[in-house]
């Protein structure tokens, strides 16, 4: 009988490990831009490349991000909003059309503050939700244009030495 085969290479483990640090840095280092960063991009060629083990570096990149800032009710939000991503790249993982990438990181950034405001639908009621999703549309705005420019530009350049990276080892 053959032993099952594990979850995950020790490759694997490495290159998803790499991805969130890469993820955390990148947002890091871009925290002056209010809703500027790469974190979309990166989560959605993890999934191109990786599939569901995409989950792990999101997992990873949620923990540090916590550990980072502090777990605050902000933090909620991020157990499942980042998720919601790797869902809906997921679905359409074959794509190869950088501009559909770029209109799926777009509106994913547009509705954030949405799905970041589910939390306190429960925490303070309909108006305390609303109150939170209407003031950061300005920021959602930013986060949507951000999100379609920066993974139209980065998806294929990224995705291309990613793959060229993996094969080389």
């Amino acid at each position: 009988m053959r032993e099952p085969k594990p979850p995950l290479s020790v490759r694997e483990l490495i290159e998803l490990s790499l991805m969130a640090a890469l993820m955390v840095g990148t947002q890091v280092a871009m925290a002056a831009l209010p809703n500027i960063n790469i974190v979309s991009v990166l989560i959605i060629l993890t999934v191109i490349v990786y599939g569901a083990k995409a989950f792990y570096s999101v997992a990873v990149f949620v923990l540090l991000e916590g550990m980072i800032y502090g777990f605050g009710p902000w933090f909620i939000n991020y157990l499942y909003v980042w998720a919601i991503l790797v869902g809906v790249a997921l679905l359409c993982r074959k794509n190869e059309n950088a501009l559909i990438w770029a209109v799926i990181a777009g509106l994913f950034g547009l509705i954030f503050g949405l799905f970041c405001a589910i939390p306190y639908l429960f925490i303070g009621g309909p108006a305390m939700a609303l109150s939170y999703w209407v003031s950061g549309i300005p920021f959602d705005i930013t986060h949507c244009i951000s999100n379609f420019v920066l993974t139209l530009l980065l998806i294929n350049p990224l995705k291309k030495l990613l793959l060229k990276l993996r094969t080389a080892g």
